[in-house]
């Protein structure tokens, strides 16, 4: 009895164990998935990136001693600075992924073209010239692991590096040229294992210092004057044989409300594809998130003029617009009016296949301007507008327009047969469609920047519209002309928010 007791007791600890579990797990509001195909293009675009910082890399000094018993010198002591690589050559050069583990980097059958100062003193003589060295047979493989840290920032680490140069040639330039090249080739031997000795711990201190800016990159972005919108990582890159998984937190939040959204991502599955070099999946929440927040903030509360009103028709409609301003002065008494819109609750969000849909509830208001100049309200009505929503990619920002697609007027029943406040639907439809939405999709053209990193490009973009998310395909571009700052997600042209302003580091 007591045996069957304590296995009742483990048992239910088992159970609330895995309850408790699963009520703390934190689903992502967008997934990016890296292909092998990003991979294989980050080799050829790698290639011109490491040039560059090859380039403008301070190589330690080399130093040494030496004796040459072929000329009775009982040491030379010689050092090498100022070094410069000027071409270098990685032919066999791969990326693959380690599942559960990381990125394999790995090239051979390297060669580089470095020039160098050096200084050699001897109990016979002491000179200072310029030479050349040669490098071939470089070999270099590591594994390179992802992670985050507590602010969501992604961190790297480089596991088993091995890197080693089999050949070394030393040409030296200047007067006594000849003499010194007769004892280089000894030199060369003590100049790998010095070189040897150090690429792996300066590669390491390369990886530190990236690792330093990404901890300072800002993962929580200033979208607008309304919003921040967070894309710091929830969890650790997940790493398949065929990709790297990327779960990002995805929610906007109001500018001056930090506070998660009263909802809660649900979990959602990127598609088996792999014919792009990225996949970007926006879930419903995301945009759900976006809508509340806007909402929140009171971005979607306006109030017009019948003569802002007028231009926008004027502008949009071909003339309608005169003819509405007409009819809406006949039924107002020639009166100067205006029209209040607010949302009474936040639009609703629905993603299904082909379709991206937003359903405003609002209440709108005609208020006519009395001789001193206060506002009087004629009539209010609340309304539901149904829209499409259309997207598409410009630049790296994701932009949506909204195209009209219902409108549906809801009055009391009281005033069902009052047929003057009726025909307001045909005007009232009008200036939404005419006057609001334009108003509107102009203040979207901004868009929603995209997760990607700095010096690429977006190309060959596809969007699709799924069961309760967003598909994004896209192929990758490295562009050494964009002029936009170095950033984990390349937030060009953004004001970034300061991690601490969250009060606690991410989840």
């Amino acid at each position: 009895m007591h045996t069957k007791a304590v296995q009742l007791l483990w048992g239910c600890f088992f159970l609330w164990n895995l309850y408790i579990s699963s009520a703390q797990t934190v689903y992502p509001g967008i997934k990016a998935r890296v292909t092998q195909q990003a991979l294989d293009y980050g080799v050829l675009a790698g290639m011109e990136m490491i040039e560059q910082m090859v380039k403008e890399k301070k190589i330690p000094d080399l130093e040494g001693s030496e004796s040459l018993e072929f000329l009775k010198v009982d040491y030379v002591n010689y050092n090498f600075s100022n070094i410069k690589i000027h071409a270098f050559s990685f032919p066999n050069t791969s990326l693959a992924f380690v599942p559960g583990v990381g990125i394999k980097a790995l090239t051979n059958h390297g060669t580089a073209n470095i020039s160098t100062d050096w200084e050699v003193k001897s109990p016979l003589f002491q000179d200072t010239g310029g030479a050349d060295l040669f490098l071939s047979g470089v070999f270099f493989t590591g594994i390179i692991v992802l992670a985050r840290n507590n602010f969501g920032h992604p961190i790297m680490k480089l596991q088993d590096c091995y890197a080693q140069v089999s050949h070394a040639h030393v040409s030296f330039s200047g007067d006594l040229s000849v003499l010194y090249n007769s004892f280089a080739e000894p030199m060369e031997k003590p100049i790998l294992k010095n070189l040897n000795e150090m690429l792996c711990p300066m590669i390491m201190s390369e990886v530190g210092a990236l690792n330093a800016n990404l901890s300072m990159l800002e993962v929580l972005t200033k979208i607008d004057n309304y919003t921040l919108l967070d894309y710091s990582l929830i969890s650790s890159p997940e790493i398949t044989e065929n990709y790297m998984e990327l779960n990002l937190k995805g929610v906007f939040y109001p500018l001056d409300n930090l506070s998660d959204p009263p909802f809660s991502p649900v979990p959602f599955a990127l598609p088996e594809h792999h014919d792009s070099m990225l996949y970007i999946g926006i879930s419903e929440f995301f945009f759900k998130s976006a809508s509340f927040a806007y909402f929140t903030a009171g971005a979607f509360n306006v109030t017009l003029s019948m003569k802002e009103i007028s231009n926008h028709l004027v502008q949009n409609s071909q003339g309608l617009g005169n003819v509405l301003s007409r009819i809406a002065e006949i039924y107002l008494l020639s009166q100067p009016f205006m029209v209040q819109v607010m949302a009474t609750e936040p639009p609703a969000i629905s993603l299904q296949p082909g379709n991206f849909t937003l359903d405003i509830p609002a209440s709108i208001v005609l208020l006519a301007q009395t001789e001193n100049s206060t506002a009087e309200a004629i009539v209010s009505m609340d309304f539901v507008a149904s829209t499409s929503v259309g997207l598409v990619i410009l630049g790296q920002r994701l932009v949506c327009s909204l195209s009209l697609n219902r409108f549906r007027l809801s009055l009391p029943e009281s005033n069902r047969s009052n047929i003057e406040v009726l025909r307001f639907e045909n005007i009232l439809s009008s200036i939404l469609h005419f006057g609001i939405l334009p108003l509107a999709n102009a203040k979207l053209q901004q868009g929603i920047p995209l997760p990607n990193p700095h010096k690429i490009s977006l190309v060959n973009s596809d969007i699709e519209v799924l069961e309760g998310f967003l598909l994004i395909s896209t192929d990758l571009k490295y562009e050494t002309s964009l002029k936009q700052q170095p950033s984990f997600h390349g937030w060009e042209g953004l004001n970034l928010i300061s991690g601490q302003w969250r009060g606690k580091p991410a989840a």
